[in-house]
């Protein structure tokens, strides 16, 4: 499972990026982004997301 961010949701505060062990969230301002090559699904970004703009994704 990968982790993905709601643009519209997301208030880019940046918590999620400071979080990521891998490096897999940047921040880019006024949103987050999630490189799913470099997720490895643990949920720290989704567990901590203060307006809960991120969730969990099964690949195709």
């Amino acid at each position: 499972m990968s982790y993905v961010i709601d643009k519209d949701a997301c208030i880019g505060c940046g918590a999620c990026a400071a979080l990521c062990p891998l490096g897999a969230v940047s921040d880019e301002g006024d949103t987050c982004v999630i490189d799913a090559s470099k997720c490895v699904g643990c949920g720290a970004c989704a567990n901590l997301c203060p307006v809960n703009a991120i969730s969990g994704e099964w690949p195709i």
